[in-house]
């Protein structure tokens, strides 16, 4: 799903039968993390209101994403490593590959691999578009949304710098899961909400969302 929605289009000189790409996996590791972490994208959302990006309505969305049951059944922490949220993709990816739905490329050879690129093929876009319509797993697609509004095209540095920004998520030692931020947001929100009662309802004015290229 994230590739099918945050990726870009490939290519003439990409792999046959590919369409979506992610060409960093510090971008695609970014992305998952706030995929797992809806605290973090709703913290995000938050953010982009508040510096007139995108619409108000969002803050409602933020605080769904804080209070709905199934955010939660969602949460899947992330380990901090030297470059921020991280978890060997390996495993899974190769799951994809052996079912034709996606493919990995690398820039390199076998001993200095310099990029990693994530490509996903003709049958896993039509697979992610037959997820979408399936009730107990819709939820990913509508959550990829969200974090595509968010990443916007900001290379994969940029999304970390971001994150990094996190007290919670800066402060993590070493390979120690990066904990929720919750309450934090939820007191974010709490304020916005008061402000815009002190002010006859309208505290934050902006136009519609954007959702174009935001490096």
């Amino acid at each position: 799903m994230i590739l099918a929605d945050c990726g870009e289009p490939v290519t003439g000189s990409d792999p046959a039968d590919t369409v979506r790409v992610i060409r960093s996996e510090l971008r695609l590791q970014a992305l998952d993390f706030w995929l797992r972490n809806p605290d973090y994208l709703a913290d995000e959302l938050v953010t982009k209101v508040e510096v007139g990006e995108i619409d108000a309505s969002y803050l409602s969305v933020a605080r769904h994403l804080l209070d709905d049951p199934e955010p939660d059944l969602r949460w899947y922490p992330m380990p901090r490593w030297h470059f921020g949220a991280y978890e060997a993709i390996d495993d899974a990816f190769s799951l994809l590959e052996a079912y034709g739905l996606a493919a990995l490329g690398r820039i390199g050879d076998v001993s200095n691999t310099v990029c990693s690129q994530f490509f996903l093929t003709e049958a896993g876009m039509r697979a992610a578009a037959d997820l979408a319509g399936q009730p107990r797993l819709s939820w990913y697609t509508e959550q990829v949304k969200l974090v595509h509004l968010v990443a916007g095209n900001d290379l994969g540095s940029h999304l970390k710098q971001r994150q990094y920004r996190q007290a919670e998520y800066a402060g993590t030692e070493l390979g120690v899961h990066i904990g929720p931020i919750v309450e934090r947001v939820r007191e974010r929100l709490d304020g916005l909400d008061s402000g815009a009662h002190s002010q006859g309802g309208s505290a934050i004015l902006m136009g519609p969302p954007r959702t174009g290229d935001d490096k």
